[in-house]
């Protein structure tokens, strides 16, 4: 095994609109996804050890392009854009889903999914679609109950069993669910042994 990557060393890359304006499609990357309240941005941030990596918007739906951030040589985050509540129009939805779809399902680098879900709200509908869209790249999806510390431990626990229940009653495989807080740094640790299995794949 080699060594755990070290998170904090994260840097922004650069930002890309379309599949093809990504960085190279070699070594391995990570991407995360989520409703555009669900925490992504934070999640991110307490990965990282860094406050401001990921921009946190009062705003949900500022995220509009592709985000990469290098852990080193070969090895990649990548922040997908939010989903659910931007103010857009029904042209450029599509356009975004039409470039996500693409991303998850083409791109040879991308080793695993991140999809973040607020615990009180999971499995809506357009993560429904994310999920599906991982499913038909064969692509391994993590999901993160994000905003755990809201809930007491028993109704938290129950909400996970609930999310693991219906995903296999949907026959979805190749996923995993954990509770995470950034705000309390719960299941960081899990969440990390998960990044290093997907991007050890890459060298």
């Amino acid at each position: 095994m080699t060594e755990a990557i070290n998170f904090a060393t994260a840097t922004f890359m650069q930002s890309a609109p379309t599949l093809h304006q990504c960085p190279t499609d070699t070594g391995a990357e990570v991407a995360f996804a989520g409703r555009s309240n669900a925490g992504k941005s934070s999640a991110i941030n307490t990965l990282t050890r860094q406050s401001k990596l990921a921009r946190t918007s009062k705003t949900p739906g500022r995220t509009q392009l592709i985000n990469f951030f290098s852990l080193g040589p070969g090895r990649r985050l990548v922040d997908l854009p939010g989903y659910g509540f931007a103010k857009v129009s029904k042209a450029v939805k599509s356009d975004w889903d039409k470039h996500l779809a693409e991303y998850l399902q083409q791109r040879q680098s991308l080793k695993g999914l991140v999809l973040l879900m607020d615990i009180r709200h999971p499995l809506q509908e357009y993560d429904w679609q994310m999920i599906r869209w991982a499913q038909a790249g064969h692509l391994p999806l993590h999901i993160l109950l994000t905003k755990a510390d809201k809930l007491n431990h028993g109704p938290a626990s129950n909400e996970l069993l609930k999310v693991r229940r219906q995903l296999a009653d949907a026959g979805i495989d190749h996923v995993s669910v954990q509770l995470f807080s950034a705000l309390k740094k719960q299941g960081l640790s899990e969440l990390e042994a998960f990044m290093n299995q997907w991007l050890e794949q890459s060298l």
